[in-house]
């Protein structure tokens, strides 16, 4: 054997071997955190606990976070130093401007901040909306860990996730962030496992899989053994993981913050905002394919509703809790993994806010926009919600690390009202100073405190008693009953939905440990959910509940609650079906009528260009053009389509496959379809079941399962037809409108009539 090849074979052997020279070098920065070694802090100490942040507590009762828990500050502030530039949670994004304003002085009762009670005030808000898991270029993300009014999601807009609902409002008195979420629990209660939930909801480390998606291991392992996140399981799984658009969202402050009015009294409050046009999301099917289909699907819907004119309005309202009343509940209120449920604490609207204005430019509007829970205005304040209590360390050395220390100087940061400190330098400083006094006191008196009485910032004084101690007191131990509550409350197609999210979710976990885990827990909550799921998902089967439900219902925790009172179709999209001989008249009435109620309509066709209609096939007619084709645009991109009649044209769509999938696709999603005469007949064989009714002849109007149909529809009365959309609505563009207005129609799903359809 010569040298050279001794040489060769001898670094095969070290490279393929355990004597790998790189690999040893690499071996020293290894470690291995499944060893028997305890947790210890960065220089070392062993750590006793790291679920509960160090706090003065009686035991029973919260008091405040001590800001000397370096085993705390440590472990957050490690956490928001982990990614640069993008943001750690909620890194995928879309904003818009605003306004917003109180109906009338009434909740001076519990504030004097004027923002909250001054009715001649429209104060400039910014909205961001956004998903928590993902990064900036994912599917989605999950949290609300960092938000203000500014709406924001994730990479694919339609991932299942929470979406941050962020509120900037730009006030005289300084800026107010209400940094909330569309699901108004949390994961967690104490703020110092802020870190553990999202490294576990994150890319699992070894192969950062899956990207934008709760559905691994790591998530539900976690979950699995800390069941105070049981609550916040139920609802990420429920329909609300998966909104239709950010102007159907929910929006929630979660966390518990105080008022304080005019008089010093201090109360509890939590913060609700109610879509105007209802709570409604998507189908996971639908949910799944726009994520490939349009991954920006939610960003472009928000722009749409804002250029066209029907700005996304949500009403704005408060609960609140008296001071003495604050230990009268089964539930500690400081606890953010609990709702105070409606029927205990009345939830009061006090003004409402619109987004009107789309941003300039995305990236010093929307990407640079930061939010702070700290950040609020005299008359609002802090309680002791421990989770919040982290929140406000948290979020100011995020924006810190993410966009400098002069982060506030940025102009969609900067506030409204006159900035003057002696904070100075640092990196992208904007300020020049042209006096020579940065400290106070000082000889001029420049840069001194603003007493109280003419508007400082006066902390409530609070009578704080107990021992420094890690501990939660006696009713933050108990994660179930809300749970329970939340999955009672839920309408029968929303209780389906849940069950197959997570029978999706666990069955994509291949660690028997985690989703047999899993499945037990979930005896907890309902014995029914728990058994059919763990025979679904390979689970543990139960034979007994492990405790029993309650039975309670709270109405307002279903999404069915907060349907308008008043049927509406305004910005929802139509897609209008047709090919060469269509019925151009039919085609402008509906169009007409759909459009007079804020509804728009597309036009799809079989090529991108203009279309014969049926007039025009014999010369006296005029020809449309098609929006989009049948491959460029697909179904789950629109809420409901109509079909307009024309022999030709409805023998044209019947022998186009892709034109048959769109009817299928639709109605298994339960949308509204409606069709006229021969078109009638065209989405009656492509349904192809007997269970639904079809009105082929004659002008009456047959509404089935959600696809009303007509023989003949007679034009001039489509605007006053669809003028009274109703329960009891006769025209066919009304009942059409009506079906629309009712978001799907879930019996076609609960009588099993979605099943027989191939989508």
């Amino acid at each position: 054997m010569s040298a050279v090849t001794s040489v060769v074979k001898s670094g095969i052997s070290t490279l393929t071997g355990t004597d790998d020279p790189k690999r040893a070098d690499l071996k020293r920065d290894t470690i291995d955190v499944t060893s028997e070694s305890g947790l210890t802090t960065d220089h070392g100490v062993k750590v006793s606990n790291t679920d509960t942040w160090s706090k003065v507590s009686d035991g029973q009762h919260n008091g405040p976070s001590l800001l000397e828990d370096q085993i705390g500050r440590e472990k957050i502030h490690r956490f928001d130093h982990e990614r640069i530039p993008e943001r750690v949670v909620h890194a995928r994004g879309s904003g818009a401007h605003g306004t917003f304003r109180v109906f009338d002085d009434r909740a001076s009762k519990y504030t004097y901040a004027p923002v909250l009670t001054d009715a001649s005030r429209n104060t400039p808000i910014f909205i961001r909306f956004s998903t928590v898991q993902g990064s900036r270029g994912s599917a989605a993300s999950i949290f609300a860990w960092k938000v203000v009014i500014c709406i924001l999601t994730s990479m694919q807009d339609t991932v299942r996730d929470v979406r941050g609902f962020a509120m900037k409002f730009y006030t005289p008195e300084g800026n107010w962030d209400v940094v909330g979420n569309d699901i108004p629990v949390f994961f967690i209660q104490d703020a110092i496992k802020f870190p553990d939930i999202v490294h576990a909801v994150k890319p699992e480390p070894r192969n950062e899989v899956p990207q934008g998606q709760t559905a691994h291991n790591n998530f539900w392992d976690f979950v699995g053994l800390q069941p105070e996140s049981a609550h916040m399981v139920m609802w990420v799984m429920s329909d609300r993981g998966i909104p239709r658009s950010f102007r159907m969202m929910q929006g929630f402050g979660v966390n518990t913050y105080t008022l304080v009015n005019s008089e010093g009294e201090r109360f509890f409050v939590k913060f609700h905002m109610i879509p105007e046009l209802g709570v409604h999301s998507l189908v996971w099917d639908e949910a799944l394919k726009i994520g490939g289909q349009d991954p920006d699907f939610h960003r472009k819907d928000l722009n749409e509703a804002i250029e066209s004119g029907c700005y996304p309005k949500w009403t704005f309202a408060i609960q609140v809790i008296e001071e003495k009343n604050e230990h009268n509940f089964d539930f500690d209120i400081l606890d953010a993994t609990k709702v105070w449920p409606e029927e205990l604490v009345p939830i009061q609207p006090i003004g409402e806010f619109e987004l009107n204005r789309t941003v300039e430019e995305f990236f010093p509007e929307v990407e640079q926009i930061a939010f702070c829970t700290s950040h609020v205005v005299p008359g609002i304040g802090f309680s002791d919600d421990p989770l919040l209590q982290g929140r406000n360390f948290s979020y100011f050395d995020t924006q810190i690390s993410r966009l400098g220390i002069n982060w506030e100087q940025l102009p969609i940061n900067r506030p409204i009202c006159p900035v003057l400190n002696h904070n100075r330098n640092g990196k992208m400083n904007h300020h020049i100073n042209t006096n020579n006094l940065n400290y106070y006191p000082n000889r001029k008196n420049a840069g001194h405190p603003v007493p109280p009485s003419e508007g400082g910032y006066a902390e409530f004084s609070q009578k704080v008693a107990g021992l420094k101690q890690r501990v939660r007191g006696e009713k933050f131990q108990e994660h179930f009953n809300q749970a329970q509550l939340f999955y009672n409350s839920l309408a029968p197609h929303e209780k389906a939905h849940l069950f197959s999210a997570m029978s999706f979710e666990l069955s994509h976990c291949d660690d028997s440990e985690v989703y047999q885990t899993y499945t037990s827990l979930l005896n907890n909550i309902d014995f029914d959910l728990a058994k059919a799921v763990a025979q679904n998902v390979g689970g543990v089967i139960p034979d007994k509940p492990t405790r029993a439900n309650h039975g309670k219902k709270s109405a307002s925790l279903s999404q069915e609650y907060f349907h308008p009172k008043t049927p509406t179709i305004a910005t929802r999209r139509v897609a209008i079906l047709i090919a060469d001989g269509y019925n151009n008249v039919e085609v402008q009435a509906i169009r007409t009528a759909l459009t007079s109620a804020k509804a728009t309509t597309w036009i799809i066709g079989p090529r991108r260009g203009k279309i014969q209609s049926a007039a025009q096939l014999i010369g006296t007619g005029d020809s449309i053009m098609a929006d989009h084709h049948f491959e460029g645009q697909r179904s789950t991109l629109f809420d409901a389509i109509f079909v307009p009649s024309g022999s030709e044209h409805a023998k044209s769509l019947m022998k186009n496959g892709r034109a048959v999938h769109w009817i299928k696709e639709a109605f298994g999603h339960c949308k509204a379809i409606g069709a006229i005469g021969d078109g009638a007949t065209f989405v009656k064989q492509a349904i192809g079941l007997s269970g639904v009714g079809f009105g082929e002849d004659g002008d009456r109007v047959v509404t089935s399962y959600g696809v009303v149909t007509t023989g003949k529809y007679t034009a001039s009365s489509a605007v006053i037809d669809i003028a009274n959309i109703g329960p009891n609505s006769k025209g066919f563009a009304a009942s059409l409108a009506y079906e629309i207005s009712k978001h799907r129609c879930w019996e076609r799903e609960l009588d099993g009539l979605t099943q027989q359809i191939a989508y």
